[in-house]
């Protein structure tokens, strides 16, 4: 069973154990196909289209940053940020996709975490890469976030908001919102991080 979210709506994550929440799990997929010449090859030119999952993270203490392959930011499950970037897969032939961890033990320790993904290279056709999110943790359906929103040149999308509620449970918003890079994303959700060009 898989629960679809819907944009603008929200889903609650609550603490299973004791201990908390367990290890929450996102995995972003997308569409990989051969490259080939003719339309294809217009759309995402070659080798294709390297799509990359990541997040920025606000903790309690104040402290803010981001989880991502750009910059070699990847993250730690157990230390601060409390969330970590399994790996950088630059095509979409990865079958595990790209996968973001996050220590929902440490919930008392995390304000919220905003998932994105961006297209670090090639077109920005986002029908053509059909990405999905996958959200699991202990005990419940998955969340399903789908990327239905496809009219957008912009290379970066805003997925999913994870909200601390009462130390106990994490509130799930599905986001989907286009934006021309990381600062915009930033401004759009008061963020006040500050922004370099970097390259992996």
């Amino acid at each position: 069973m898989a629960i679809n979210l819907q944009k603008g709506t929200k889903v609650n994550l609550k603490k299973s154990t004791s201990s908390g929440l367990g290890e929450i799990h996102v995995n972003l997929n997308w569409n990989a196909r051969p490259a080939k010449k003719g339309f294809f090859g217009a759309l995402f030119g070659s080798p294709g289209i390297d799509l990359d999952l990541g997040c920025l993270f606000e903790l309690k203490d104040g402290r803010k940053g981001t989880v991502q392959a750009l910059g070699n930011a990847f993250g730690a499950l157990d230390r601060p940020p409390y969330i970590s970037l399994d790996g950088d897969d630059r095509t979409g032939a990865v079958a595990a996709g790209e996968n973001l961890r996050i220590n929902g033990n440490q919930i008392a320790n995390i304000k919220r975490i905003l998932v994105y993904t961006f297209i670090y290279e090639g077109v920005a056709n986002w029908q053509q890469a059909d990405a999905t999110v996958t959200i699991k943790y202990p005990g419940a359906e998955d969340l399903i976030v789908k990327m239905d929103t496809y009219n957008s040149t912009n290379v970066m999308c805003g997925l999913a908001l994870l909200e601390n509620v009462n130390d106990e449970t994490f509130s799930v918003e599905k986001i989907v919102q286009f934006y021309p890079g990381h600062e915009a994303l930033d401004r759009a959700f008061q963020w006040g991080l500050n922004w370099k060009p970097g390259r992996k």
